[in-house]
């Protein structure tokens, strides 16, 4: 690892265990997210101790996938963390495709006020009573026509997380030419708040709403990339928000195994610590193996992002080892817990829950295989037509 990777690692990690840890209890951290308030308190913070958005350099350039896994873990220490150093999603993968893919114009309008610490939602799901694109994107119900030199985009947008307070939105829709991404100011009078749904997860600001956009005049210079290649330019985003998605939840899972172990080791019950039995002992040791586990898995598709691959096999195979073995973890630590487990008095809680909710983000483990099978199937197709 490299030497600033381990500085700037080393630096998140302080500032979340020693600021950002005695906020989990702060009243401001509701249902839907923590407020605004917080979160501009959070941001604050982390602004002065030089540790707010910590994977993007100063001259603009990103670190490496590898460097960003050992940061990324760092600011998921706490559940809050990742929103106090603004490396949380949508915004750091939100950030990771204007990088990519935005003019310089765009960049300055809408990435520089991301990297200095605003907020932004990505819309792309819709509702499935509608029959809108969620796990098949194909599916894209809201639709984007040309008059003149703007666009016009109506639809509904479900599940955008961070909706509220956002100030940068990236809206997919479909014009003739196929799906596309346009860049949008918010809040917006045309793209109106239905509901804020109610969720297993409460980490994320702003929660998970369902819009109405109506009539929403888009110029045609906010246009991300060209007509019809939103796919393509969700690909650049996909494979490294996925992983993105395991480095934080990686040092969530971390956390609650430390808080599982001392509760373990200080608990006393039939005449020995709880540690000592091994029906405890074997749980905690489990979780170091697919802590473990899941860092190589992390590590390995960082490595192979960095070569500029883009990684869809090797991100599908990592989302779905980490997701589910940090899931395990989870789980294990609440059980070592009993009832304190299931209760608020530590995070371990909120982290099960948070974590069961990752098992969806960025595709379900099922729709990961289902890829994978589909790619073993053309392989052997393959192979065969080779053979004959």
């Amino acid at each position: 690892m490299s030497e600033r990777a381990n500085a700037i690692a080393a630096n998140v990690e302080s500032f979340v265990r020693k600021v950002v840890i005695p906020y989990e209890n702060d009243p401001r951290l509701g249902h839907h997210g923590p407020a605004e308030d917080l979160v501009e308190e959070l941001r604050g913070k982390a602004r002065e101790a030089g540790v707010l958005t910590p994977h993007i350099l100063s001259d603009g350039s990103h670190l490496t996938q590898r460097e960003t896994a050992i940061v990324l873990k760092k600011s998921g220490l706490s559940i809050l963390g990742p929103v106090a150093v603004n490396t949380a999603a949508p915004d750091e993968g939100n950030m990771y495709l204007l990088g990519k893919t935005a003019t310089l114009e765009q960049k300055k309008r809408f990435l520089e006020p991301l990297v200095a610490g605003a907020r932004s939602a990505f819309f792309m799901t819709e509702p499935a009573a509608e029959n809108g694109a969620g796990s098949d994107p194909s599916m894209l119900q809201a639709t984007a026509v040309l008059n003149g030199n703007h666009w016009v985009i109506n639809g509904r947008k479900a599940f955008i997380t961070g909706f509220e307070g956002a100030k940068v939105g990236i809206v997919m829709a479909k014009s003739e030419a196929g799906a596309t991404l346009f860049l949008v100011d918010l809040p917006s009078p045309e793209i109106k708040l239905v509901k804020v749904y109610d969720t297993i997860d409460s980490s994320m600001p702003g929660g998970h709403a369902l819009v109405s956009i109506d009539d929403l005049r888009v110029p045609a210079n906010q246009m991300l990339g060209q007509p019809g290649e939103a796919f393509k330019y969700a690909q650049v985003r996909l494979s490294p928000a996925r992983l993105s998605h395991c480095m934080r939840w990686h040092g969530v899972a971390t956390r609650a195994q430390e808080i599982a172990t001392a509760y373990a080791c200080k608990r006393q019950a039939f005449g020995k610590p709880l540690v000592d039995h091994e029906g405890v002992g074997f749980q905690l040791a489990e979780n170091l193996i697919d802590l473990k586990q899941a860092e190589l898995m992390i590590d390995w598709c960082a490595d192979v992002l960095d070569t500029g691959d883009l990684g869809t096999v090797e991100s599908s195979m990592t989302k779905v080892a980490v997701s589910e073995a940090l899931m395990r973890v989870a789980d294990r630590c609440v059980q070592v817990m009993g009832a304190v487990g299931v209760s608020g008095e530590t995070m371990v809680e909120q982290a099960f829950r948070e974590i069961r909710a990752f098992r969806i983000y960025d595709g379900p483990t099922e729709v990961h295989k289902w890829s994978l099978a589909k790619k073993i199937k053309r392989s052997f197709a393959q192979q065969e037509a080779m053979q004959s």
